[in-house]
């Protein structure tokens, strides 16, 4: 009974010693960090905090940063813009404007194009039936992509899979759609499409190429047919009334810096591979006779002289002429032009 007893004693001495040490260890440690994270502590500027609230965490990219997080540190500490969160919007400008005390900037809020009338199986000619890897990637890279028009979409889905606010959609041909309520112009689908058929256009510009074919005019239309091709005519960018139309590699682009939205390369374009948005819809500028006092300067900016009077005589628009383009609007001293 006595040696039973001592050797039982022997054993918790030699168990209890050790986990006395190790936590003592323990408890030493924990004191070193303690001590370390408060001298050591880096200061987190609590506007971080407040703009990472404001931001709508959607994580998407478009800001250049790897998250909402990071752009919040970036706009506080990096001196970034505060203009780039494309879902946000001009709310959360104003509000991240509000927290860092300055002036909200002004920037137009962009929306997703797809530069390519084909993409759908009941319009695109197919060389061979891909059976590869789903993905728009992997199918370019096998003889240049299944479609005949190696410029045009494949068709794969590469950009759907990339928009997470559900904007895309496919439609009864397979033609992929884009809601422009539902687009923030996050970029997303821009970096997935590996043949760069996405751009960002700014929403109050509703005028777009359809075609992102290069290829000549004969090739152009033997591949897409019907599709609509851009056959680098250049009839529409000698339409164009504001030279905002060019043309480069057989590929007709808009520049929006200049576009007035007025439509006439649509109407002109041969092949119909411009999508004009507001046709049918435009208004039309008409000028009030009572408060027009004659100044001339709504004639001088109009590009199709749809505006005509005598200096000091009521001015009128032809309706016949006019574009909508609203370039009058603005420039009427009087504020007696409107559209209608």
């Amino acid at each position: 009974m006595f040696i039973l007893l001592q050797t039982t004693t022997i054993s918790l001495s030699a168990i209890g010693l050790p986990v006395l040490i190790i936590g003592a260890l323990g408890l030493i440690f924990g004191l070193i960090l303690a001590v370390a994270s408060k001298v050591f502590a880096v200061e987190i500027d609590p506007r971080v905090e407040e703009i990472i609230e404001v931001l709508p965490g959607a994580n998407c990219g478009a800001c250049g940063q790897a998250g909402c997080a990071g752009y919040a540190e970036q706009i506080v500490n990096g001196g970034e813009a505060i203009d780039k969160c494309a879902p946000g919007g001009s709310d959360v400008v104003a509000q991240i404007a509000q927290i860092m005390g300055m002036e909200a900037s002004s920037s137009d809020r962009k929306v997703a194009v797809i530069h390519c009338s084909s993409g759908g199986h009941e319009n695109t000619n197919w060389k061979y039936q891909y059976e590869g890897v789903e993905t728009c990637k992997a199918a370019a890279n096998v003889a240049g992509g299944p479609n005949s028009c190696s410029w045009g979409c494949m068709g794969l889905n590469d950009c759907m899979r990339a928009c997470i606010f559900d904007a895309i959609s496919i439609d009864s041909n397979g033609m992929r759609l884009i809601d422009l309520e539902k687009c923030t112009g996050c970029g997303a689908c821009v970096k997935a499409c590996p043949r760069a058929l996405i751009d960002l256009v700014p929403i109050n510009r509703n005028v777009y190429i359809k075609c992102s074919s290069k290829d000549k005019g004969v090739e152009a239309r033997q591949v897409c047919g019907s599709l609509h091709p851009c056959i680098g005519c250049g009839i529409c960018a000698k339409k164009c009334p504001v030279d905002a139309i060019s043309i480069q590699n057989n590929l007709a682009s808009i520049d929006y810096e200049k576009c007035i939205n007025c439509g006439l390369c649509a109407s002109a374009c041969p092949t119909k591979s411009i999508l004009d948005l507001l046709v049918g819809t435009r208004k039309q500028a008409e000028i009030n006779p009572e408060g027009c006092i004659g100044c001339t300067i709504c004639a001088k900016v109009c590009p199709v002289q749809a505006i005509s009077g005598e200096l000091k005589k009521i001015h009128e628009v032809d309706k016949a002429k006019c574009i909508g383009c609203e370039l009058c609007v603005p420039k009427c001293p009087k504020k007696v032009i409107e559209m209608v």
